[in-house]
């Protein structure tokens, strides 16, 4: 009998109608069947649906083709799977074989207006619950609506993050069973600035920079609102990590997918940041018992990788991971790209692909911060 050993991560995001979350989701599975990144990749992006793929390839291809934006889908509540298979018949036997991705998206048009009957709201109310489950939420910010709004930002990102929190407010006595606080809960709720294209003099610490001048008050309120819905409230960052998102570059009658910005951050964001993450605060600070269990989910899994290669390591590592205790692991945050660098080399020389793509997932992380697309929170 076979046994599955797929390692799921959970993204959902957030964002109105008309930010961008179509061409987004489009353009980063378009992007993932291209020759180049088949014949670079150590994996394949395979939609667990083939309609899906189909449907998303041809939006990316209209796009890419025709200068054609896709349509988007008003009041579609849809969940996307994605598995990322390995590539290597020789790969070496893992605690998994495969990752997969499932990428929750909630319609725009929820946030403004309301459902127009039984089954609608339903359907709104199981999607929520279902985006609930997500290790990360990504809060998309319009970049066109903020170009729109220069001078007055406030505005617009006042009555944004106010939409966010009035639909958690709305559903919250239909999700939350006896009132009682949920376990598994996003504990990563981040910023994204989709079309971060329109505004070139940005990076990810003037985004940051501008959504704590202007709303910071907004975010304190939000992030009380999430506390009521779970528990072990301390185990959760709301507004500290921010990214820079652009699906393309669209210019009149042309669209440069090439020029994309972060979206091939968007696998290592749901799988490798919060790992790193959930250790920390589950070692650190005083949590109930079912929380950390919950936040420890993935660490035996990172350890089994990390010992596997820990003999190709400088010596102050080796000796880190050599030891099994998790909160040990803490200190690999630290050591930065170069660790992380022989342990991928070490990985590909034994064919162990998963280990080397998750460590690939941490080196962009860290690259994307240098590089000011990315800012994730210190805490």
């Amino acid at each position: 009998m076979s046994i599955n050993k797929t390692k799921e991560q959970h993204i959902a995001v957030f964002g109105e109608s008309g930010s961008g979350k179509t061409v987004m989701l489009s353009s980063f599975y378009g992007a993932a069947q291209e020759p180049k990144f088949t014949k670079d990749s150590l994996f394949h992006v395979v939609a667990d649906e083939f309609g899906q793929g189909a449907r998303l390839h041809k939006n990316y291809l209209g796009m890419r083709d025709e200068s054609q934006v896709p349509m988007t889908n008003h009041f579609s509540s849809t969940s996307y799977s994605f598995t990322l298979k390995l590539k290597s018949a020789n790969a070496q036997r893992s605690p998994v074989n495969a990752l997969r991705l499932v990428w929750h998206d909630y319609p725009g048009e929820w946030f403004d207006s309301g459902v127009e009957n039984d089954e609608e709201a339903a359907r709104r109310l199981s999607t929520f619950k279902d985006l609930l489950q997500s290790d990360v939420a990504l809060l998309l910010v319009d970049g066109q609506r903020l170009l729109d709004s220069k001078g007055e930002e406030e505005r617009y990102l006042k009555s944004l993050i106010g939409n966010f929190k009035n639909s958690l407010l709305g559903l919250q006595d239909e999700i939350l069973h006896d009132g009682k606080p949920l376990t598994k809960f996003p504990r990563i709720w981040m910023f994204g600035l989709s079309k971060c294209d329109l505004l070139p003099d940005f990076d990810a610490v003037r985004f940051h920079e501008l959504l704590i001048h202007k709303v910071a008050s907004e975010i304190e309120e939000f992030r009380n609102i999430l506390t009521t819905f779970t528990t072990g409230d301390a185990a959760l960052s709301v507004g500290e990590d921010f990214v820079l998102l652009s699906s393309a570059k669209f210019e009149p009658g042309k669209i440069e997918l090439e020029d994309r910005v972060g979206i091939d951050l968007v696998l290592p964001i749901a799988s490798a940041l919060p790992l790193l993450r959930h250790l920390r605060w589950a070692k650190t600070l005083n949590l109930p018992g079912k929380v950390a269990k919950e936040l420890l989910g993935g660490v035996s899994f990172a350890l089994g990788i990390l010992q596997r290669h820990q003999n190709k390591l400088p010596a102050p590592l080796a000796m880190v991971v050599n030891k099994v205790k998790p909160e040990m692991l803490l200190g690999i945050a630290d050591l930065a790209t170069s660790a992380l660098e022989e342990i991928m080399k070490n990985a590909l020389a034994k064919n162990d692909h998963i280990a080397a793509i998750l460590a690939g997932f941490q080196i962009k992380l860290n690259k994307a911060e240098e590089n000011k697309i990315l800012i994730r929170s210190k805490r």
